[in-house]
């Protein structure tokens, strides 16, 4: 087995030993009630979605602390609660790296994009960068990029999925968990199709305050199991996993040139993706007013910085009381810490309560990210490239629903592709892609007036194949031991992580493209654009220009 103290970025089933916890009848019993109660939740909400806008913006209807919640439900994903654990467990410092990365991605969403992109825009982040260029080949590119991000993070959540309920049912074999993860994805169909926007919302707020709850008890447990000393359990881990390494940098990414060249990589991806997520940038159009974003990254900020600080507690709780060497033996490998520190602390209940909450961790966002990916396609795509802006609001949700039901076939397929990786590192591959197909064009049309649309095309379809070519030519595809293909070895780029090289790539085609053409675009739109980014004027009207 690899050793958990040199082991990669993500760690797929190491050892045939079967390792279940808890009692799965109550497992399943807890899913049910869940899943249940959400159900509910999410049909009353559906009675109100009778126009687009209440589809996609779940009619543009909720205060700032509640979509802050929501917002927050998004964000903290598989990957932040059983990735990051799981990483903290097994590397350490270097593991919470993943934390202080995405909480510091906040304050550039904070500060660059959340108010003006609620204001400039209607439904999706294309509107905001059609506003002052050509609507319909940067509509297509901003729709392409999209749904591209959505599949990287859905392959992430899926993974998850099929780690958490395979440890929690003694599945350890790929066809149950491939059975596992269709389940999932049927639910996560349902949940779209029925509630939209308004009820993935009331059910990201639900879980957004049982994940911080169950992770605060948790916490609070580990803390006075160690006397309330942080430092005695760090001794405690170090004893466990007898390195005392695990509490100082460099056990991940210090060990090469190419590894601290990963972690640099790693860190520019997690800070400049956040602010380019299109499901977390569609949530800025639920509130009524720019103040009420404004409010709800704020909110976000506070709720998930409290979380973070818990994975902290968790991880090293997970390497002190239940060690490496365990959790990489049980069906999820380095997914399964969080859960088996709940099975040590409480017994088969609280397992059962943490993994419910995980489950719904995992339904929310792949339900915000479906909703986003169709809202992308019918919205830019029909609506506005296909039928030029002549198609009614309901004709444009029925190719929505329409394209929720492929999304989650398709994403089906990629999870069980995916299943047993790392889920915080499979999503800073989602994060490294924003970053590289988004970003720059976003911060490009918001603050540079000379900016045309073939710097927007070179700027996102450089980012985004650049990105996605980076990751088939690395390690994480091909060539290692818990590469994706066994077997097969073309791998050509070193690094685990493509942002270092495609994010600037990205800003510089960006920059040249829109040198190099001769076009100028409409200096009054740009003006509209402008004071509208600003003062939120006329932030209501539809974006056709």
């Amino acid at each position: 087995m690899i050793s958990p103290l040199t082991a990669g970025p993500f760690l797929p089933l190491q050892t045939t030993e079967s390792t279940r916890v808890g009692e799965p009848w109550l497992n399943i019993t807890i899913f049910g009630l869940f899943v249940a109660i959400t159900l509910v939740i999410v049909l009353r909400a559906s009675r109100n979605n009778k126009t687009a806008a209440d589809y996609y913006a779940a009619g543009r209807s909720f205060t700032g602390p509640q979509n802050g919640t929501a917002i927050a439900g998004d964000y903290l994903s598989a990957a932040s609660f059983l990735g990051i654990v799981g990483a903290i467990a097994i590397n350490g410092y270097d593991g919470f790296l993943y934390s202080i990365g995405f909480l510091v991605a906040w304050l550039v969403a904070l500060l660059l994009v959340a108010e003006l992109l609620r204001n400039t825009g209607k439904f999706t982040m294309a509107d905001v960068l059609s506003f002052r260029l050509q609507q319909r080949p940067v509509r297509i590119a901003a729709a392409i990029t999209t749904l591209a991000v959505c599949f990287f993070y859905l392959l992430a959540q899926m993974a998850g999925a099929g780690g958490l309920v395979s440890l929690l049912l003694g599945i350890d074999d790929r066809v149950g968990q491939s059975l596992v993860i269709a389940v999932v994805g049927i639910l996560m169909i349902i949940y779209v199709l029925i509630g939209g926007m308004k009820g993935t919302t009331w059910v990201q707020i639900i879980k957004a305050f049982l994940l911080i709850t169950g992770a605060f008890i948790m916490t609070v447990w580990v803390l006075a199991i160690h006397d309330f000393n942080f430092s005695t359990l760090l001794g405690a881990a170090i004893e466990t996993s007898g390195n005392a390494a695990i509490t100082s940098p460099g056990l991940q990414y210090g060990l090469t040139g190419t590894t601290r060249l990963d972690f640099i990589s790693l860190a520019l991806a997690l800070v400049f993706g956040t602010a380019a997520l299109p499901h977390v940038l569609m949530r800025f159009y639920t509130v009524p007013t720019a103040k009420e974003a404004r409010r709800s990254v704020v909110w976000a900020i506070w709720l998930i910085g409290a979380f973070y600080l818990f994975t902290l507690v968790l991880g090293y709780g997970a390497s002190a009381l239940i060690g490496a060497e365990r959790i990489l033996a049980a069906p999820g490998a380095v997914n399964s810490a969080a859960p088996l520190l709940a099975f040590e602390l409480g017994g088969p209940l609280l397992l059962g309560l943490i993994s419910a909450v995980a489950f719904a961790t995992i339904l929310a966002v792949v339900a915000g990210l479906t909703i986003t990916a169709a809202a992308s396609f019918a919205h830019d795509i029909y609506a506005n490239v296909i039928r030029r802006g002549k198609v009614d609001p309901d004709g444009e949700v029925k190719v929505a629903r329409r394209t929720v039901v492929v999304i989650g076939l398709l994403s089906i397929l990629g999870g069980i592709g995916a299943s047993g990786q790392n889920v915080a590192f499979l999503v800073a591959l989602a994060f490294a892609v924003a970053a590289s197909a988004n970003l720059p064009t976003i911060l490009y049309s918001l603050f540079w007036r000379k900016f045309n649309t073939q710097g927007a095309m070179w700027s996102m379809y450089g980012g985004l194949g650049s990105a996605i070519l980076l990751i088939a030519l690395s390690p994480v595809v091909s060539g290692g031991e818990t590469s994706m293909i066994k077997g097969a070895d073309f791998s050509i780029f070193p690094l685990n992580n493509p942002g270092i090289v495609s994010i600037p790539l990205a800003f510089f085609l960006g920059w040249l493209g829109t040198t190099l053409s001769k076009r100028t675009e409409d200096p009054l739109v740009q003006a509209e654009m402008e004071v509208r980014s600003l003062t939120g004027v006329g932030a209501e009207k539809a974006v056709d220009h």
